[in-house]
């Protein structure tokens, strides 16, 4: 399970700056909520300064986005225009004390609303906007987003860009060009480790590995975010799953059981496949 520092306990449950400024003198808005995450940023900026004055957000997401996003506003109120640039996802996560690495995204997603904001205000296009070819389709991030943000952050594994941009952490078919373009962006080839081939299981230890990955690598995961999930029932590779809490009704269901699905056949076996009840 995550470990949550105090502050982004505080930030989550008694969020600052929450809501939206009226009128406002630049708005940033990036995300989406079909895909999971979204940040509406707006700004009070006194234009004969270019100081920011007050800043509010909206975000649609997790304790770690809503954090995020606290943390931003308090962060940039106070500083100039070209300050508040200077500001990357490695201030958001150091002022919450850090964040889980598995929620990286969400400062990133900060930074980003930021910049769509400050460029809005100079009327320019989006700084760093992103227009390259959609990689990962579940969550709609560009080969351009991921080469910026593995160079920003020295990113070292597929893992790592996952955690960062959530590319790859949905039906997992992008995994292969995330790999190509780390190895491109670190100017080195990605080796691929060949897998053991694994033994056959009998239905005994088949149920009894998915009910151990349930307990101990997802069901944790869930909860940390307010949902749940039960085993319902295993016939031959087919495991039906019951998607609890926050996760019943949620537009990224389908994405949360392709999820679970991938971490069983990485874990247990390659045939298996999930359903929800």
């Amino acid at each position: 399970m995550w470990e949550y520092t105090e502050k982004v306990k505080e930030l989550f449950l008694h969020p600052k700056n929450a809501g939206e400024i009226e009128n406002p003198d630049a708005v940033g808005e990036v995300g989406s909520i079909v895909c999971g995450d979204a940040l509406k940023l707006t700004l009070r900026i006194d234009r004969k300064t270019d100081r920011i004055i007050d800043a509010k957000f909206r975000t649609f997401g997790c304790a770690s986005a809503i954090a995020s996003s606290s943390a931003l506003t308090e962060l940039i109120k106070g500083k100039t225009v070209d300050e508040a640039l200077r500001i990357t996802n490695k201030d958001i996560a150091d002022y919450l004390g850090s964040l889980p690495r598995e929620k990286m995204h969400c400062s990133v997603m900060g930074m980003e609303a930021l910049q769509a904001a400050i460029a809005n205000y100079r009327g320019e296009k989006p700084r760093r906007a992103e227009e390259g070819k959609i990689v990962c389709e579940c969550f709609g991030v560009t080969d351009e987003k991921i080469k910026r943000v593995i160079r920003e952050n020295n990113l070292q594994t597929v893992e790592d860009v996952t955690n960062f941009t959530k590319a790859g952490g949905g039906c997992g078919s992008c995994i292969p060009e995330i790999e190509k373009i780390l190895g491109e962006v670190r100017g080195e080839r990605v080796a691929v480790k060949p897998e053991a081939p694994r033994r056959k299981l009998t239905n005994i230890q088949k149920i009894a590995m998915i009910q151990e990955v349930m307990e101990r690598e997802i069901r944790p995961l869930l909860q940390a975010d307010g949902g749940d999930v039960e085993l319902v029932d295993v016939e031959g590779d087919k495991v039906t799953v019951s998607l609890r809490g926050m996760c019943t009704g949620c537009l990224m269901a389908d994405v949360t059981v392709k999820n679970i699905e991938k971490k069983l056949k990485e874990l247990v076996s390659e045939e298996l496949f999930v359903e929800a009840a």
